[in-house]
């Protein structure tokens, strides 16, 4: 990630107690587009994220050329957890996630080989209520959980396992973006994946990543993985459920362990989304918000809401595993 920056004392950020830095528009309006980039990139790099507000975003036209200008490249989704909608190439819709049910801090492809560094949202249609997406700084959550937790993910990392079928989660299809055996095993091998073709089909995976990660400008330990958000102890209670009684534990679309394959219990779930609840800020969208966060040093999530809610997102400045200090 560019680590240029204009100081953000020639801008007007707001920093309110539960709230993310705030730009207002006008703040950097009439600049020109380089240094609007810059500066909005130098906040990045400051907070680990900012909101800029009335920015007028209307379209997904204007949110694609507002987004190649910001990012330095953006990525094609693989691996996904939940479908999205495709607007433009590199342009998604938000993961297709039951507007209901609480989507859990993460950081966007932290079980990938290759991860966004920068994370852009853009609001068309904000909800009546809810339905914020939550941001947390992750070297202060790391500094929050206990040290013998975060020493033994440190050491060994966290695995992932998944199941893919054509009846719960995300599909092969959806994931790699093929359903050809050879094309998805070709992925497999390149990114550290074991892999098992069931007789039904069906595919399971498993893939050991790092926990903690150095970020690769600021030289922090982050905490950085997605270990509470796709561990079973997350689903709803009826869902997961149902899905032991159906698949069974091996048959899951999705779990986390640690990283010497041991079960991670109840308790350190609900203490890991307990801490990121402690250190989450939220702002309410309004139509034409500008979000962009720092993938590795903050966390997001989502509330749940109840209206019509158009969130587009562009992952972008791609790092591969090995590439932060």
């Amino acid at each position: 990630m560019s680590t240029s920056s204009v100081p953000s004392a020639r801008l007007d950020v707001e920093i309110r107690p539960g709230r993310p830095p705030l730009l207002p528009a006008d703040a950097v309006r009439g600049m020109a587009w380089e240094e609007f980039r810059t500066a909005l990139r130098g906040l990045v790099t400051e907070h680990g994220a900012v909101l800029v507000r009335g920015f007028g975003l209307g379209s997904p036209t204007d949110v694609e050329g507002v987004f190649r200008g910001l990012a330095d490249g953006l990525m094609t989704e693989r691996e996904a957890f939940a479908a999205r909608e495709v607007y433009a190439d590199s342009i998604y819709s938000s993961s297709a996630w039951p507007a209901a049910q609480q989507m859990c801090m993460h950081h966007e492809l932290s079980y990938a080989c290759e991860f966004p560094g920068l994370m852009l949202f853009a609001c068309l249609v904000a909800p009546a209520s809810g339905g914020a997406t939550g941001i947390a700084d992750s070297p202060t959550v790391l500094d929050a959980l206990p040290p013998d937790l975060v020493d033994r993910f440190a050491r060994e990392g966290w695995e992932l396992v998944r199941s893919y079928n054509e009846e719960i989660g995300a599909s092969v299809a959806d994931s790699f973006g093929t359903d050809d055996r050879a094309a998805v095993e070709t992925y497999c091998r390149a990114n550290a994946i074991e892999f098992a073709w069931q007789p039904d089909g069906g595919l399971r995976t498993r893939q050991r990543r790092h926990a903690v990660l150095t970020h690769p400008v600021t030289g922090r330990r982050c905490w950085f993985n997605q270990i509470a958000f796709l561990n079973d102890h997350t689903m709803e209670p009826d869902v997961r459920e149902y899905l032991l009684e159906v698949y069974g534990p091996d048959g899951l679309p999705f779990t986390t362990r640690f990283g010497n394959g041991d079960p991670i219990d109840r308790d350190v779930v609900d203490l890991l989304t307990g801490t990121y609840e402690q250190h989450t800020l939220r702002e309410p969208w309004q139509a034409g918000d500008l979000l962009l966060v720092d993938n590795i040093r903050t966390a997001h999530g989502r509330d749940p809401f109840d209206s019509p809610r158009e969130v587009l997102v562009g992952l972008g400045d791609p790092v591969r595993v090995g590439e932060q200090r």
